[in-house]
């Protein structure tokens, strides 16, 4: 039954959320999950010096947490070489993308992506009543040709791009995504996630130029840092854009604890590079195991690997259902073509040991319901 007191936009939205976590499923089951590779997390945890810190705020929680996040943007303003103005930080990616289409798109605005890419910001733009415009990917890349024609055919006044991409893993060389912006209409802003970027090859991150206002790039904490569950992500960009998010942001939506957990993150270069290396192990050992199976991992610059499942989104749903069952949470792409694969995170030997015991169970059971 709908709350009649509701605006009518928030009557005609379905109450939903876009992505369903492992612990519901675990709830839902009855039972824990032996292998977390579902979630995109960093199972190979985060930088001990950062927990230090985290441990040693506990006592002054009490506080809230610094509404500029100053500490915090100072070191983003070292890592990065750009000055602090320059950075907005926010609950998560998640949270930063709300704020920004709150800011650009109103009812029947325009929005662009690929469809199958990231859905919460999909979540947001229909919250705000905007349109969303879809184009297909490519080779299982993002087609930026086709989103900035769309975006001209449409009159976008965001257009969403994904390097690394989500669910896919593929990416983009960051100086094509630079060339394309001379293809961006005017009056259009460039929203590139790089949430994946410090998983990605030398290269992949584009090398805007952070006073172009045509461009917003947001990164996370997430991924490479371990920091999932702080919701600790940072957007880039010119002046103009970046300060107007103090028009409509929580200004003490950030966890105290998370931004100095958070600062001390990004000053620990060796352990992102310790993680990194982790991951490339992961990959090839996931992608290993598929090969085993018969099956075809797809190239990732990110924290997973996409496994073609070799038929169409229905058998991978039963091969993914099939792990679940066997304690093992994976993800798969929600959108044809791509929902032909599973989605596996890179994890500990463990868990990857786990996934190899399982897999070719999974595979023999949506074989043997096939037919």
């Amino acid at each position: 039954m709908t709350d009649s007191r509701q605006t009518p936009l928030a009557q005609s939205l379905p109450a939903s959320v876009p992505f369903v976590g492992p612990e519901t499923h675990e709830r839902q089951r009855g039972a824990p999950f032996v292998a977390r590779l579902g979630a995109n997390e960093n199972l190979f945890g985060v930088s001990p010096k950062a927990v230090a810190a985290m441990q040693a705020s506990a006592a002054e929680i009490w506080k809230y947490g610094d509404a500029e996040s100053y500490e915090l943007r100072q070191a983003l303003s070292d890592l990065h070489g750009v000055a602090p103005d320059h950075i907005m930080v926010g609950e998560g990616i998640d949270g930063l993308l709300g704020n920004l289409v709150r800011l650009y798109v109103g009812a029947g605005d325009a929005v662009v992506t690929s469809l199958g890419a990231y859905p919460t910001f999909n979540y947001h733009v229909a919250g705000f009543g905007g349109v969303l415009h879809t184009v297909p990917y490519k080779d299982d890349h993002e087609d930026i040709a086709a989103l900035m024609a769309k975006a001209h055919e449409v009159s976008a006044k965001i257009v969403y791009l994904a390097n690394p991409d989500n669910p896919m893993g593929s990416w983009h060389r960051g100086a094509d995504i630079v060339a394309a912006l001379d293809d961006l209409p005017e009056g259009s802003l460039l929203l590139l996630d790089e949430a994946y970027v410090e998983c990605a090859p030398a290269g992949t991150a584009a090398p805007v130029d952070v006073t172009d206002p045509r461009v917003i790039r947001m990164r996370t904490l997430s991924k490479a840092y371990g920091m999932a569950g702080a919701r600790v992500g940072y957007a880039m960009g010119a002046v103009e854009v970046i300060s107007a998010f103090h028009k409509v942001r929580n200004h003490f939506g950030m966890n105290r604890c998370a931004q100095i957990g958070a600062t001390e993150a990004i000053k620990d270069q060796d352990w992102l590079a310790h993680v990194q290396a982790e991951i490339a192990t992961a990959r090839d050992e996931i992608s290993r195991i598929a090969r085993e199976n018969g099956l075809t991992p797809l190239p990732s610059a990110t924290n997973f690997v996409a496994i073609d499942c070799g038929h169409d989104g229905d058998f991978a749903k039963v091969v993914l259902e099939a792990l679940v069952a066997r304690d093992i949470f994976v993800r798969m792409p929600f959108a044809a073509p791509q929902n032909r694969c599973i989605r596996v995170s890179c994890g500990p030997e463990a868990e990857r040991a786990a996934f190899a015991a399982a897999l070719p169970l999974a595979l023999e059971e949506a074989r043997r319901k096939r037919g």
